[in-house]
């Protein structure tokens, strides 16, 4: 077995327990008969970016571990030749993500926002604290009611703007507080 094949089938335990192996049961995931090997594998996936250790020497997920291969480009005009070729591998939390400790999750209900390609169902990345700019996406308290719009400002006017012909543009009465501003949409058609 090659290291990718030793890395794939830890990765499986991973999915499967929800927690990394121990030396033991890494032996039996690798099929090794000594923690030795198991030991030496560690040091190589450690090498590699795939795996770590904590302080007390436990198995943890290495930067790499939940990359995905990036395969090429597709055409989404007309047909061409398919091209498959190994570019590179895509950690999609660096890619989606820039400021972790401030980015959460929502779960979008409502169709406001349809026309910006924002469904019932999806999931939204923001990113609290980001300075918002007009046209952005925006997670807003907007006199007391949460919503998600887009920011529009004109001149000295701040209002929400629907992407959905049925809703009108909210303006405050009150007050206007923009929590977070949207950077990514997750969809999974499965």
């Amino acid at each position: 077995m090659n290291l990718q094949q030793h890395f794939a089938n830890i990765r499986a335990f991973y999915r499967s327990h929800k927690r990394m192996p121990s030396y033991s049961e890494l032996m039996a995931v690798a099929g090794f008969r000594s923690k030795n090997a198991a030991y030496k594998l560690v040091t190589r996936l450690i090498d590699q970016g795939w795996l770590e250790k904590d302080a007390a020497g436990k198995l943890l997920p290495g930067p790499h571990f939940h990359t995905v291969p990036v395969l090429g480009t597709v055409t989404a005009g007309f047909p061409s030749p398919a091209e498959e070729e190994l570019a590179d591998t895509m950690s999609l939390d660096e890619y989606l993500i820039t400021n972790k400790e401030a980015t959460y999750i929502l779960k979008v209900n409502g169709e406001s926002m349809i026309g910006a390609g924002i469904l019932p169902g999806d999931m939204l990345l923001v990113e609290r604290g980001a300075e918002p700019r007009d046209g952005d996406i925006v997670i807003a308290q907007i006199d007391r009611e949460w919503t998600m719009k887009f920011l529009r400002k004109r001149g000295s006017m701040v209002f929400l703007e629907a992407a959905n012909q049925d809703f009108k543009p909210i303006y405050p009465t009150e007050e206007l507080k923009i929590a977070a501003v949207v950077r990514a949409v997750i969809r999974k058609y499965t």
